[in-house]
């Protein structure tokens, strides 16, 4: 019996039919919510994003600016940019789109967003506060959609087993922290595993839920799932594929076909985290107008 498909596309359009909602409900307050986005550099996948990003936006009546730089940006710069922002009563949220130009310190720039308006909640004071359980901390867009998406399929994590593969900064340590958490979504018991663990397939055997975000095509296969395990594919990447126009496929890190017949359900690479980052960007950014109201719409 193959897995039932958990439609990230379909989830997020509830998210943000309830994200609009919450939109109109600020509007009443002459408040819009503005988001902006700051992209350095010609990454092609990072331009791609952000265009996804301002085009969910604006289909929300959300206030979207993209202030795009050369390459060769230097790292004052971009915070002069962010300082600008920051003083921006129209923006209530900013997001810099990752990676950046390796002469850029990525902590630095982080670190300059004021807190009150980091829609990704990756500023060092949002990430303590999220892991010291404090209320209406905005969580990291990917780690919190994956959160809705195990939720909202009937998943529920609390006492379950969850294997995360994958430590960083963006998915994996932040994702952990929500998994362990008290709330909605939380009380699971987490492993984290990574690229230096030792026999990875016995540790993601052993996951009630695995997810997987490493970024590392077909990494796992049917041999590292427990039968009726359900699985969450982060991970996105190109496959040179040279019978289609475009030359490359997206796959995630989860051999889809052969873990399929193993799994109770899985999420499709393009199709299920991918949507769900961006409508939680956009919730976040209609949370932090809220916030500067000093409630919740």
């Amino acid at each position: 019996m193959m897995a039932e498909i958990i439609s990230g596309k379909q989830i997020a359009e509830k998210v943000c039919e309830e994200v609009q909602e919450e939109v109109d409900k600020l509007k009443l307050h002459g408040v819009t919510p503005g988001l902006a986005v700051v992209l350095v550099g010609d990454d092609a996948a990072s331009s791609v994003y952000v265009a996804m990003k301002e085009r969910a936006a604006k289909s929300l009546s959300i206030h979207s600016r993209q202030l795009t730089l050369p390459k060769e940006t230097t790292s004052a710069e971009v915070e002069g940019v962010i300082s600008g922002l920051n003083a921006d009563p129209e923006i209530h949220g900013i997001l810099v789109q990752l990676p950046l130009p390796e002469q850029i310190d990525e902590n630095v720039i982080l670190s300059c967003i004021d807190p009150a308006k980091d829609v990704d909640g990756f500023h060092p004071l949002n990430v303590g506060r999220l892991s010291v359980g404090e209320p209406n901390v905005v969580a990291p867009c990917t780690p919190a959609g994956v959160i809705e998406l195990l939720m909202r399929s009937g998943f529920d994590p609390a006492g379950k087993h969850v294997v995360v593969v994958g430590r960083s900064n963006i998915v994996g340590r932040p994702l952990a922290t929500l998994l362990t958490s008290r709330g909605r979504g939380g009380n699971a018991t987490v492993t984290i595993a990574h690229s230096r663990s030792e026999e990875l397939s016995l540790i993601t055997k052993r996951a009630d839920i695995l997810i997987s975000a490493v970024g590392r095509a077909n990494l796992i296969d049917q041999s590292m799932v427990k039968p009726g395990a359900v699985v969450i594919d982060v991970g996105v990447n190109r496959v040179i594929d040279h019978s289609i126009p475009k030359g490359y496929r997206l796959v995630g890190d989860v051999a889809f076909q052969e873990v399929s017949e193993v799994a109770s359900a899985i999420t499709p690479v393009p199709g299920g985290v991918g949507p769900m980052t961006i409508a939680m960007l956009l919730k976040n950014t209609a949370q932090l107008a809220s916030s500067s109201l000093g409630f919740r719409a």
